[in-house]
């Protein structure tokens, strides 16, 4: 089994990319940590892994307390953290101009400070163990601009943050690298406006929204010896929406 015994944490475990994900990771042989911000919608996602294999983690990524805490939880669990994918993330519909300062700080509180967060404390883990794999997710609005101003900053933030720390932490055995979806079939997704939705389907030349078991697939192939020589790129995943 390709992730056989593999430590594996997935933040915004709860639903859509990040549930798949987890299941992804399960069935081919890991140790999985589940964690959201939502205690019901982990436990839904435990419920649909081995009793054996996974732990469910309550978690705000957005505290940096509370991820040192969560991470702490992995280690004393399973002794140790190989890959930690980092697909919490959230959105909010605004026109720029009418962007509340609340709003602004919460996208990037979640999407960004959120990301740092968690790859800083994960990295701490991995650098002692000279070993592992960091996955971010990141967004084709970050590429093209499409999307509210929130949203598109903080993803691009992140596919920064990638480049910047792969670099340092290359010594230390770790590798990190950014999936960029395009739409993609999720909870979050069906927030979208419908007229927005058709429009960025008919922009796919490969005719289809994106489905989480295309994120996963990626994650998975990055987490694993098969990626050995890949560090600091962003991914795109998108059907061909979009180039880096």
């Amino acid at each position: 089994m390709k992730h056989h015994d593999q430590v594996v944490l997935v933040t915004g475990a709860g639903q859509g990319m990040g549930q798949e994900i987890v299941q992804h990771f399960a069935k081919a042989g890991a140790w999985v940590a589940a964690l959201d911000i939502n205690a019901d919608a982990v436990n839904e996602t435990i419920s649909l892994l081995p009793d054996d294999k996974a732990i469910g983690l309550i978690a705000n990524i957005a505290d940096s307390t509370s991820v040192k805490e969560a991470i702490a939880k992995v280690v004393a669990k399973f002794g140790r953290l190989d890959v930690i994918v980092n697909c919490a993330g959230v959105g909010s519909f605004d026109t720029f101009l009418e962007t509340p300062d609340e709003h602004w700080d919460k996208v990037m509180s979640v999407n960004l400070n959120g990301t740092f967060y968690c790859c800083r404390e994960a990295a701490k883990v991995m650098a002692k163990q000279g070993s592992g794999s960091i996955i971010n997710i990141s967004s084709t609005a970050a590429l093209t601009g499409e999307g509210p101003s929130h949203y598109c900053s903080s993803k691009a933030g992140v596919m920064g943050l990638t480049r910047s720390i792969s670099r340092e932490l290359a010594s230390h055995g770790i590798r990190v690298n950014t999936i960029i979806p395009g739409p993609t079939n999720t909870p979050m997704m069906a927030d979208v406006p419908d007229e927005w939705t058709q429009k960025m389907i008919a922009d796919i030349p490969l005719g289809r929204m994106g489905e989480s078991i295309d994120i996963a697939k990626v994650a998975s192939f990055l987490a694993c010896d098969d990626s050995g020589f890949i560090t600091g790129q962003n991914i795109a995943v998108n059907g061909g929406m979009a180039f880096i």
